[in-house]
């Protein structure tokens, strides 16, 4: 693997979009190489520490309501975290979330201009992966930004309402201008679709993206935009590429048992598309934070998603059952288990009953113990199968970077999920539809006269 595309981002990357309105705070020089060749972008597509891990925001995650901070937890972090837990973030600084997004942004660009410098008959079939891989990692991080930083879609408002910023080049001379929600999804379907046409089924390696791996991205999307007929095909798409799942009784996938403190391999058959979550600001350390006691109560006990996802601690549960392959970050990639609670919501909102119940069971009985009674999936309408799989993608879907996003696109559905903690006797909420999940922009980045939310 040639270097030469890791010595221009050694010199570029290190002020991303911190302080001004531009990408970067350090100027190039001279030394510095400019890759050239199809083995010099794949490199850079390739450098997973800047393109997958530890890169998809925790803010959101942090913000939501699958967790709250046991004992006297509240009292020993920063203050700054201590606000991400109160709802009452307003100046903070670079490095953070959106710095942390918009660098494989900037390499996803820099690999699409440079790749009109080599001509596509040098390498048809790598030239067309590395576009796709381009246009896949700009359309992810998109979303993950549009998911912390924009209020839920919602198309009486999404022409006006602030989305985010389109950095649709590498040149940090352009100047950082937010678009709209609306302009935010449509670059995000965009760059998905033709991601799409030009990518392989399935990757060589599950961090780079694929064809399914889009389908994934695709079916997220129209998910949060409440257009679940899209969802459905999308979702239905990338599980007739792959459609994996493992079994909790016994898998090749387990370490072991699920009993293990650290339970799944890293690149387990469920996984499409592997990224990690940011760990800076990380109030939501597994090993500190203890899951909501809603969630484990609604766990069956032949259920072994209980035993496999979460450890008891102190008469409370901590997780322990992330795709990561260790005890101390979460996985928000794609993976199949989502893609059949996206199919099985799809299925229900349009009319689809028994695909959405058929999904469901398939999921269930993967993880329900195989000594007892099979699940009993009989939801009597379709309002029983989405509240259901609802409360799946709870059970199912823990600390992947999906439950703000729920949040907000359930409540416009008129849900009314009110979010609340209490600390040290004082109660905070966060009602539904508030301005606030939109979460606030770094005050570095406003000061470049990027319009905060609200």
């Amino acid at each position: 693997m040639k270097n030469t595309a890791f010595i221009l981002l050694i010199g570029l990357l290190g002020g991303l979009l911190g302080g001004c309105n531009k990408y970067l705070e350090v100027q190039p020089d001279d030394t510095m190489v400019v890759p050239k060749t199809l083995s010099d972008l794949q490199a850079l597509l390739d450098n997973t520490n800047r393109m997958n891990l530890q890169r998809t925001p925790n803010f959101s995650e942090a913000s939501a309501d699958d967790y709250f901070l046991p004992g006297n937890q509240f009292d020993n972090i920063e203050v700054e975290l201590q606000r991400i837990y109160t709802w009452q973030v307003k100046d903070y600084l670079f490095q953070n979330d959106w710095s942390i997004a918009y660098e494989p942004i900037f390499i996803a660009n820099l690999c699409l201009e440079q790749l009109q410098e080599i001509p596509a008959s040098s390498n048809l079939s790598t030239w067309n992966q590395i576009k796709g891989a381009s246009l896949f990692f700009r359309s992810y991080y998109y979303q993950q930004l549009l998911w912390t930083y924009a209020p839920a879609y919602d198309p009486a408002t999404a022409a006006k309402d602030w989305g985010i910023v389109l950095r649709n080049t590498s040149d940090f001379n352009e100047p950082s201008q937010r678009a709209t929600v609306q302009q935010s999804y449509d670059r995000v379907l965009h760059d998905a679709k033709e991601a799409a046409a030009l990518l392989p089924d399935l990757p060589a390696l599950p961090m780079r993206p694929s064809k399914a791996a889009a389908y994934g991205l695709l079916a997220r999307t129209f998910l949060s935009m409440r257009m679940y007929d899209s969802a459905y095909q999308y979702a239905d798409a990338a599980l007739r590429i792959k459609n994996d799942l493992m079994n909790f009784n016994g898998d090749a996938d387990i370490n072991g048992s699920i009993t293990e403190q650290v339970p799944f391999r890293m690149f387990n058959k469920e996984i499409l598309f592997y990224t990690e979550m940011a760990t800076t600001n990380y109030i939501i350390n597994p090993s500190t934070v203890a899951v909501d006691s809603n969630i484990i109560k609604q766990y069956s006990p032949q259920d072994l998603r209980l035993i496999a996802l979460y450890t008891p601690v102190d008469n409370a549960y901590h997780f322990k059952g992330s795709y990561t392959g260790n005890e101390w970050q979460y996985f928000t990639g794609i993976a199949t288990d989502e893609l059949f609670l996206i199919r099985a919501e799809g299925a229900a909102r349009t009319g689809k009953l028994e695909q959405a119940k058929s999904d469901l069971r398939a999921l269930l009985i993967s993880r329900w113990d195989k000594t007892c009674a099979p699940p009993v999936v009989e939801p009597a309408s379709a309002i029983e199968a989405i509240d259901l799989i609802l409360d799946e993608r709870r059970k199912e879907l823990y600390m992947r970077g999906l439950r703000w996003m729920d949040i907000k696109r359930l409540n416009k559905e008129g849900r009314n999920i009110t979010l609340q903690r209490s600390v040290a006797g004082k109660l905070y909420k966060l009602q539904p539809n508030d301005k606030y999940f939109a979460l606030p922009l770094p005050k570095d980045i406003v000061s470049s006269n990027v319009p905060q939310n609200p």
